[in-house]
């Protein structure tokens, strides 16, 4: 770790931030020619960099001038929480008042990374612990990167979702800066197969991905009727579901991208025969896949999941509708790293 576990900001620039033009004006400013900025790519996304005295090809003065004026923005997880199927849930020093949480499912050959991309969220989704907490700040590309550096599973991960805390379309120059590092060849030379972007369809932000990035995206639905959408998702009324689809109709997601829409059934209230309908329409509408959820229960949320059968028949109303439809697995409940369960540290009392 290379900041002190009392100092809620980065006092210094952390480099895992950076992309190479950035990286080049930092190797500048300490005096080293531009290809230098290449060598600490290759140090921070490659090689596992967590000390600039590391950097053995770099000069010792100019690794001295780097620890005085920047950050590597490398930190282990405060805590971690095993589940019993296999699930891992870390700890993650995020914004004054809140820590962030990332969770590794593992799944025979797979090794799937949840990551955050803010202290909580703005978005207020009644059925999610996230939103319920509020909004403490926003998280740094670097915060975003040391995520998936520094789970012990780091070297054996395949796919990252933004699916963890926050609402990765409400921060999003960042978030496409972490794509970015990700996906570049100079960085973590990731494809953009291996990421999925999981928004409520704020659409400005979904537009700067849908531009800028080549990851997979996956929308928040929920309920495909719009009344009953902004009862439990407020950002109906700003960002109408509607609309998002008309945003999406204006792309290609039969190539290279995939769309998907994520819907969590909760008994009785959006599991209707009518409900399958409506959704199916959507989702021809868009070339998209659907992948049911199962909702876990949170306190202050009054709901419940469907039986095992009903999601099952929900699922089979879709597929014979022509639309590809599957159950995720629920992980990680006992540790509270299911969907929609991430809440973070509040108080920071895990430190």
């Amino acid at each position: 770790m290379d900041a002190g576990r009392d100092n809620q900001t980065q006092s210094r620039p952390a480099l895992l931030g950076m992309d190479l033009g950035a990286l080049r004006q930092v190797a500048s400013e300490v005096g080293l020619r531009s290809f230098a900025a290449g060598q600490m790519a290759s140090w921070l996304f490659k090689r596992g960099c967590v000390d600039f005295a590391q950097m053995t090809d770099l000069p010792k003065d100019a690794r001295a001038i780097l620890a005085r004026d920047y950050e590597i923005g490398r930190e282990e997880p405060l805590v971690e929480s095993l589940s019993t199927d296999g699930t891992a849930k870390y700890l993650f020093r995020g914004a004054p008042g809140r820590d962030i949480e990332s969770v590794v499912i593992p799944d025979a050959d797979r090794a799937t990374l949840c990551v955050s991309s803010q202290a909580g969220c703005r978005m207020n989704c009644a059925f999610c612990m996230t939103g319920r907490g509020g909004f403490q700040g926003q998280l740094t590309a670097a915060q975003i990167i040391n995520q998936v550096l520094s789970v012990p599973q780091s070297a054996s991960l395949t796919n990252i979702v933004f699916m963890g805390m926050g609402e990765p379309a409400d921060n999003v120059a960042e978030v496409i800066r972490a794509i970015d590092i990700l996906t570049a060849p100079w960085g973590m030379a990731w494809s953009p197969r291996r990421i999925t972007v999981s928004t409520i369809g704020k659409t400005d932000g979904l537009k700067a991905l849908l531009e800028q990035t080549q990851a997979h995206i996956a929308i928040s639905v929920h309920n495909p009727f719009g009344g009953q959408r902004g009862q439990i998702m407020p950002v109906e009324k700003a960002y109408p579901l509607e609309e998002v689809m008309n945003l999406l109709r204006s792309y290609d997601f039969r190539h290279q991208r995939r769309l998907s829409l994520e819907y969590t059934l909760f008994a009785g209230r959006n599991d209707s025969p009518a409900h399958a309908r409506a959704l199916a329409d959507i989702a021809r509408s868009v070339d998209a896949r659907v992948n049911l959820i199962r909702f876990h229960r949170i306190p202050g949320f009054e709901g419940h999941a469907p039986a095992q059968k009903s999601m099952e028949a929900f699922r089979d109303a879709l597929n014979a509708a022509g639309v590809v439809a599957t159950i995720r697995a629920s992980r990680g409940e006992d540790i509270m790293a299911a969907c929609g369960m991430l809440a973070g540290d509040k108080n920071n009392k895990q430190a």
